[in-house]
């Protein structure tokens, strides 16, 4: 669905936008409404304040929805089944326990952020995160404490590597408006985006951690103890004796580190087809459209590649010592305490459906495109202003960079300038995530907290991870 010619001016929008945040921020602190009402009554009425035509307001509702859906449902819904089946094997303790005796009890927090930000190369944030979420249950429920020291050093790692590095859609996308090199704006972006994630993103969670006390949620997983016997019913004795399940006595031995390790890595390498491939055919190395690359990018596709680690995992993981009627019975009931997390994300991405489709975004980008400031402080500005916005990281940096393409291209900069402009972009992209932001819903709802302590958390994390990466920026646009 196209944009609706703006009914008003660009003030009377920006008024309208900021409205809307404010009622519905009121309504969800203040009243306790459920967020999901809230944010389809809030949508609702901000198409019609903005001047979208009533009959169009449907489908402008229905847009957001759908396409916020159509991609975190799917994801959700195959994360949370691996996610189950790691925890009720006791995978997700095996891996737990290796990464904390390889890097001590007091480097818990940095090492998932280090493996975070080794499978989010290719992978994009909600995905990680989904599948990482036993790990981080897992090492938060064996050492105690708030459930952010674990969580966010690993969301922050996601969340840095998806804006900041190719191939993900926000920087190549970037990169090909304002003509940077897509290689250098990969060998440059990685630094940037470990540095922002150490500063920005895990020194700030720690603090965070030990100011906000977040209780470990249980709805997605259960206080399941993994690594021990498992019954019948997926349940661990707590003793540590052998379970006794409907058809006699089962032990229930933990797989290996090497099982676990392969079903957390092959969504890593499937998606990697996709996103190297692409990468390639835009580049001209690989002839574009070609069968054989064609089929390895559809195994690659996120969702495909999920579905495939949900069949692995269901043989190496579910079916070795229990009956394929119990595993589905396991999977059945992992999709339960979602089944929330998914409508009020798609309610989130249709509230930033109906900010984009009534013209707010274009109004404030067209009246900030001329500002009169430097080039590399005018991208992070406008990004940070659109991303405030309509909410989508992937909008604020496709948007700015086609704003400002011709700009770029007037001023004859060097290639490290331009890569330089996308760090901006998206550092500008990254800040200040909200409630018209589906992934504030995604982080909101898995580690269980109200939108007032998200607000007072994540979206502080957000903000010191992107200026650190703008502060990076600047550094090489001084240099180049």
């Amino acid at each position: 669905m196209e944009a609706i010619d703006p009914a008003y001016g660009t003030g009377t929008l920006l008024l309208i936008a900021a409205g809307a945040v404010a009622l519905l921020l009121f309504l969800i602190i203040k009243v306790k409404l459920h967020a999901f009402i809230a944010l389809v009554l809030v949508s609702l009425l901000t198409a019609l304040a903005a001047g979208i035509p009533v009959a169009d307001v449907p489908s402008a509702l229905s847009f957001g929805f759908s396409n916020t859906l159509g991609s975190v449902a799917l994801l959700v819904g195959f994360g949370v089944m691996i996610g189950r089946l790691l925890e009720i094997t006791g995978g997700a303790q095996v891996l737990a326990d290796t990464l904390i005796n390889r890097f001590g009890e007091k480097r818990a927090p940095f090492a998932l952020g280090v493996a975070a930000l080794l499978f989010g190369f290719p992978i994009f944030f909600d995905a990680g995160l989904v599948v990482f979420l036993p790990i981080i249950m897992t090492v938060a429920r064996r050492f105690g404490g708030s459930i952010l020291l674990y969580a966010f050093p690993a969301a922050g790692a996601f969340a840095a590597m998806h804006a900041l590095v190719p191939p993900h859609p926000g920087p190549v996308a970037a990169a090909e408006l304002l003509g940077a090199n897509i290689g250098l704006t990969l060998i440059v972006g990685v630094p940037v985006a470990v540095v922002s994630w150490y500063v920005g993103a895990f020194l700030v969670s720690q603090f965070m951690g030990r100011r906000f006390h977040v209780d470990i949620p249980t709805s997605l997983f259960g206080e399941i103890n993994g690594g021990r016997d498992f019954g019948e019913d997926g349940r661990s004795d707590t003793d540590g004796t052998p379970a006794t399940g409907t058809t006699g006595t089962v032990t229930r031995t933990a797989p290996s580190f090497a099982t676990v390790l392969g079903v957390l890595l092959l969504p890593l390498v499937l998606i990697s087809f996709n996103t190297v491939l692409s990468t390639l055919m835009t580049a001209g190395v690989i002839e574009e459209g070609a069968t054989w690359a064609e089929y390895l990018k559809l195994l690659g596709t996120t969702s495909i590649a999920l579905l495939i680690t949900v069949v692995v995992a269901i043989l190496v993981l579910g079916v070795r010592n229990r009956p394929m009627a119990d595993v589905s019975d396991i999977l059945d009931n992992a999709l339960g305490p979602i089944c929330a997390i998914i409508l009020i994300t798609g309610a989130g991405g249709m509230f930033g459906g109906v900010l984009r489709l009534s013209g707010i975004g274009d109004a404030l980008s067209g009246s900030l495109s001329n500002l009169g400031i430097s080039l590399i402080l005018q991208a992070f500005v406008i990004s940070t202003l659109l991303r405030v916005a309509q909410g989508s990281a992937t909008v604020a940096l496709t948007t700015t960079a086609g704003l400002l393409s011709a700009s770029v291209a007037a001023a004859d900069l060097s290639n490290l300038q331009q890569t330089a402009l996308v760090m901006a972009i998206a550092a500008g992209a990254t800040v200040l995530s909200h409630v018209n932001d589906s992934g504030f819903w995604l982080v909101s709802r898995f580690f269980g907290m109200d939108v007032k302590t998200t607000l007072k958390t994540w979206t502080v994390l957000e903000t010191t991870l992107g200026l650190s990466a703008f502060v990076l920026s600047l550094g090489l646009w001084a240099i180049a």
